[in-house]
């Protein structure tokens, strides 16, 4: 039942925040436990989402703890994050992320978990392959946040360009999660339209579409932004809770993950962004496109680079 599910997240910055804010507003579960290196920011930030339900029928226990606390967890979310530095990109923070996550995951572990990892921390894929490997856990029952946030980008875009609401618009990056990144367009719809034949039918009213330029936009807007205010939040944290409601409402979503690989593409021992069913038990399967084989190359260039960054992460373990 929903009241029963209990959520922990390990990591109160800015995405951490958001998505307890955005877990608390849908009522997402019944209870939820913050946990934060520095425990007073825990505590402060789960009294402050307390104080917001004074006037909601929400009744969720929100409190701060500490990883004993995971042990009867649903899912575990890490939100924890490497500070970021300008010019770098999301794999330049991978020996920072390792040496938290080496730190955290074995903690978790030892109280006793059993449920869903939710791996938000960058570089996502590599993280969540590694959270995969120091947990012990099926891989059904580890997922990252992936491509998700990559593809809602582009939805809105799309949706944007064609004046259309974004739900009329099927579109998904595959995946690394960073600057590897490839859309698939032979797949984008919009109202169950080719995208490729929208361009086709409509050369003028979509003169100034590139794809290789919305490509570019969409896997670099995240620096812009960060460079402007900080973080990225609001946007994961929507498509994190979007991740979490499939699971605690046993949705059966498609939505693209940072799952791992077991020969789609012809590739495996690899976590990447595809589209996933995701159920309460987990990623229940995996969804595969017929790619173009310009398409396929490009999947594949992408996967290489997620492969190479494991390699140099697993060499470098305590």
């Amino acid at each position: 039942m929903l009241s029963q599910s209990k959520l922990a997240i390990i990591g109160m910055g800015h995405v951490g925040c958001a998505l307890a804010h955005h877990l608390t507003i849908e009522n997402l579960c019944g209870e939820l436990v913050l946990i934060n290196r520095r425990s007073e920011k825990a505590w402060a930030e789960a009294e402050d989402l307390k104080h917001s339900l004074g006037f909601s029928e929400n009744r969720m226990r929100i409190y701060a703890g500490d990883y004993q606390d995971c042990s009867d967890a649903d899912i575990v979310v890490l939100s924890v994050a490497a500070p970021y530095k300008e010019g770098n990109t999301r794999l330049d923070m991978l020996e920072k992320a390792t040496d938290i996550v080496q730190e955290i995951v074995p903690q978790v572990m030892a109280s006793g978990f059993s449920g869903i990892f939710i791996v938000i921390t960058n570089p996502v894929d590599a993280i969540t392959y590694l959270v995969h490997k120091l947990s012990g856990l099926p891989s059904h029952r580890v997922i990252g946040t992936g491509t998700s946030l990559d593809s809602a980008r582009l939805r809105y875009f799309l949706a944007d360009t064609m004046q259309v609401d974004p739900r009329s618009v099927e579109a998904m990056c595959l995946g690394e999660h960073g600057d590897s990144q490839m859309i698939p367009w032979s797949q984008v719809t919009v109202g169950a339209k080719r995208f490729q034949q929208i361009l086709h039918d409509n050369p003028e009213r979509l003169k100034g579409v590139d794809i290789k330029e919305v490509q570019q936009e969409i896997s670099q807007i995240a620096y812009q932004v960060v460079r402007a205010k900080g973080a990225t939040d609001y946007g994961i944290a929507a498509v994190a809770a979007r991740m979490i409601n499939a699971i605690v409402r046993d949705g059966n979503i498609v939505m693209p993950a940072s799952v791992m690989l077991n020969g789609e593409y012809d590739e495996s021992d690899v976590y990447a962004g595809i589209p996933a069913v995701i159920t309460r038990n987990g990623i229940k399967e995996l969804v595969t496109y017929h790619l173009e084989a310009s398409e396929v190359k490009a999947f594949k260039q992408s996967v290489k680079v997620l492969k190479d960054v494991n390699a140099k992460m697993l060499a470098t373990l305590k």
